[in-house]
């Protein structure tokens, strides 16, 4: 599980590293990297950071704590 749970970490950061310049600067870094907000893959980067962090909050639940791990 660790390694979906880096995955989901640095999509998360890029998430937050984007919408921190859109709020500070209005630029989007991934529709500037990747051709617009409605380019396909676009579209699938967002998808993703979102999925990204629903996945880390659904794993705030389910951890088990160390005392109880084998």
């Amino acid at each position: 599980m660790k390694g979906l749970e880096m995955v989901a970490l640095v999509l998360v950061v890029v998430g937050a590293v984007n919408w921190g310049l859109v709020g500070l600067a209005q630029f989007d870094l991934v529709a500037a990297l990747f051709g617009g907000q409605s380019a396909v893959i676009s579209r699938v980067v967002y998808s993703l950071v979102g999925l990204a962090g629903v996945t880390l909050a659904a794993l705030q639940f389910v951890r088990v704590p160390a005392t109880q791990r084998a």
